[in-house]
């Protein structure tokens, strides 16, 4: 620790991303990012900016995204909060809704910012199991706390828990936040968006780095209620008035309106995760069912790790969490066909080496 740095710093274990090589050309499968390319429409609009677009600054209320959003999902722009992407709009989700009042309550295996958040802005938290089989169940959640956020599909598992079970949660904490952080909803499950104008206490959060193709331009919003939205423009402005770029505010308008390349790629991506999980069920493989853009796999014979390492070094990369509970699993991302083609094929010689590589008995309850 930095003699410099303040106290809460140096209490704070920083989020690790999946990493990013740039040592040789790899098959990416390790941080969920879509496989095909945007709209061409997006790539258009970004070729037609002019200099005067960049020399001044953006629109700090990106008012003709939020008019794009509100009119996609039926909704007013005043419900639209957007953020330099969702991870951003989190981070003003924990600041705005959740203190030190009482604890925030999210799974004990989800999205790992979720306690670096609470870290970050001195909140205390209570994590509650999921099931054996990694569901969600709102009837282990209490009926008062600070606070809820669930990722749906949770992640890293892509168990989709559906929205009448969420309802559960947000009658029995009229007076708590309920955030349900969307990025993997594109791929299958159903959003919890209708349910915004009935509870004043839902908060959707989305990005559009997944089914949209935007990693790369930092685009999120968060969708509710007048009341919790002017409280994430106060966060906000209170740490920085101009989060979203000019290019990414353009281009991603055009990304929400052009509704027919969306549906093709995300069918795309469902339809081979679920031709992938057939398969690897085939190889002898333990798979989690997913809704999202990525699939949780354990094999009863050859350690996650050793299969991570080996993936690895034939240029293949999927994540490994060596963390309580998932450690036998790694996640795979679905690319492209011949993405998933190839991985098939190098996973099965590993595993089919399985016994010279390590080996490691391993309980399937699923």
């Amino acid at each position: 620790m930095n003699r410099y740095w303040s106290k809460r710093l140096g209490e704070i274990t920083a989020y690790q991303a999946g990493e990013q090589p740039q040592d040789r050309t790899y098959i990416k499968l390790n941080t969920n990012e879509n496989p095909y390319p945007p709209s061409g429409k997006v790539l258009a609009r970004l070729n037609q900016v002019d200099t005067e677009m960049l020399r001044r600054y953006p629109d700090p209320d990106a008012r003709l995204l939020k008019q794009a959003i509100a009119s996609y999902y039926d909704l007013e722009p005043g419900m639209v909060f957007t953020g330099n992407g969702s991870d951003e709009v989190l981070g003003h989700v924990f600041m705005a809704f959740f203190d030190q009042s009482a604890p925030v309550c999210f799974p004990d295996i989800t999205y790992s910012f979720y306690p670096i958040y609470c870290a970050r802005y001195g909140l205390s938290y209570i994590q509650i199991p999921l099931t054996s089989d990694f569901r969600i169940d709102p009837d282990t959640y209490p009926d008062r706390c600070g606070g809820i956020i669930l990722a749906n599909p949770n992640a890293p598992t892509g168990r989709f828990l559906e929205p009448a079970q969420i309802k559960k949660l947000l009658g029995r904490n009229p007076d708590s936040v309920i955030v349900i952080d969307e990025a993997y909803i594109d791929f299958g499950g159903a959003s919890c968006i209708p349910m915004i104008r009935e509870y004043p206490n839902l908060l959707v959060v989305q990005t559009l780095s997944k089914s949209r193709s935007l990693a790369g331009l930092r685009v999120g919003f968060a969708l509710g209620q007048m009341g919790l939205i002017c409280g994430l423009e106060i966060a906000k402005n209170s740490f920085n008035s101009y989060p979203l770029g000019s290019l990414a505010i353009a281009g991603a308008i055009e990304a929400i309106n052009d509704q027919d390349h969306y549906l093709q790629c995300t069918g795309k991506v469902a339809e081979t995760r679920d031709w992938l999980s057939g398969c690897l069920l085939g190889l002898g493989f333990d798979v989690i069912p997913s809704l999202a853009n990525f699939l949780m796999i354990r094999h009863a014979s050859v350690q996650a790790e050793v299969l991570y390492q080996k993936l690895r070094e034939r240029g293949i990369l999927v994540r490994y969490f060596n963390a309580p509970r998932i450690s036998d699993y790694i996640r795979v991302s679905i690319g492209t066909r011949a993405d998933m083609q190839e991985f098939l094929r190098n996973i099965g010689e590993i595993t089919a080496a399985g016994t010279s590589i390590g080996t490691k008995a391993v309980s399937l309850p699923l």
